[in-house]
Parts: C-alpha cells; sequence; structure tokens
C-alpha cells in the first residue's frame, strides 16, 4: 500500500489515555471517537488532520490500557498508517486487528519532523520524507498483515476467506 501525506507529530510514550481520553470511552462509533482524538495533548488534531495525514510517534507509542478504542480513534481521523521508534505490544496488536499499519523505524524517527510530507510504502517498508530527502526503511508488514489492511481489519479479513 502506497501512501503520502503530512505529519503529525508526537513523543515517546503516548498512551492510550491520550490518544483517546478514558472521558469519550462511552462511545464506540469511530467517528464519534475520532472527534476526540489526541484531544488532550493536542487539541488542533481532530479539527484538523486531513484524511491521509501520517502520525509519528517516538518510543513505547500506544503504551497504558489495552483499549482498541486508541487505533480506532486514529484511524477514524483518517490516519492510514502510524510510524514510531516502537509500538506497545498491545496498541500493535489492536492496530493490526483493526487494520492500521504501524511501521517501526527505530531512532531515524527522530528525523521526521511535525508538517513534514512522507511517501510510504508499507508492502516494502520504504518511508521518504518529502521535505528533507530522507529515506528510511522500516520492516515491512508481512504480507498476511497487509492483507488484513487491505480488508479494513481482522474480522472483514476473516468474512472474506470464507
Amino acid at each position: 500500500m502506497k501512501l503520502e501525506g503530512k505529519v503529525w507529530r508526537y513523543g515517546d510514550n503516548i498512551d492510550t489515555d491520550v490518544i483517546i481520553p478514558a472521558r469519550y470511552l462511552n462511545s464506540f462509533d469511530p467517528k464519534e471517537l475520532a472527534s476526540h482524538c489526541m484531544v488532550d495533548i493536542d487539541e488542533s488534531f481532530a479539527q484538523n488532520v486531513k484524511a491521509g495525514d501520517i502520525m509519528v510517534g517516538g518510543r513505547n507509542f500506544g503504551c497504558g490500557s489495552s483499549r482498541e478504542h486508541a487505533p480506532v480513534a486514529i484511524k477514524a481521523s483518517g490516519v492510514p498508517v502510524v510510524i514510531a521508534a516502537s509500538f506497545a505490544r498491545i496498541f500493535y496488536r489492536n492496530g493490526i486487528n483493526i487494520g492500521l499499519p504501524l511501521l517501526e523505524i527505530g531512532d531515524d524517527v527522530e528525523k521526521i519532523k511535525a508538517d513534514d510530507q512522507l511517501r510510504v510504502d508499507t508492502s516494502t517498508g520504504v518511508i521518504e520524507d518529502l521535505t528533507t530527502g530522507d529515506v528510511f526503511h522500516a520492516h515491512p508488514l508481512p504480507g498476511f498483515i497487509q492483507d488484513i489492511a487491505a480488508a479494513g481489519g481482522l474480522i472483514e479479513y476473516i468474512r472474506t476467506k470464507k
């Protein structure tokens, strides 16, 4: 999958309570969750994110609780991929389950700045920063994970296999 978009940049240890605060968990509606995504750390995100924009975080992105609401809120915001130095394992699994590709690039993430324009190929793991000319290499998503993302998540993927 090839993607291109503007960067929304966040730091290390962005936990699920920051991604979608607990006070908004009374809804399972993805659009409602998206309207509150990142509100406690970046009030401008939900109102200004555009479909195709890319979220970039530091180390341990998605730590904290195991709530699936966090990747759902990001995906429903129109963000098609999240790039980070590393992800909390349960967030990573939840991202896969809902069809949100997640790419780890280690310390190279520090070279990516807010508002940079990225081109991302999830099938090869190549990330091009069109603003700076830097090229980064994440481990490409395995084929079955790409299939899950293309299907829109694990449930839809399983439905296509029946």
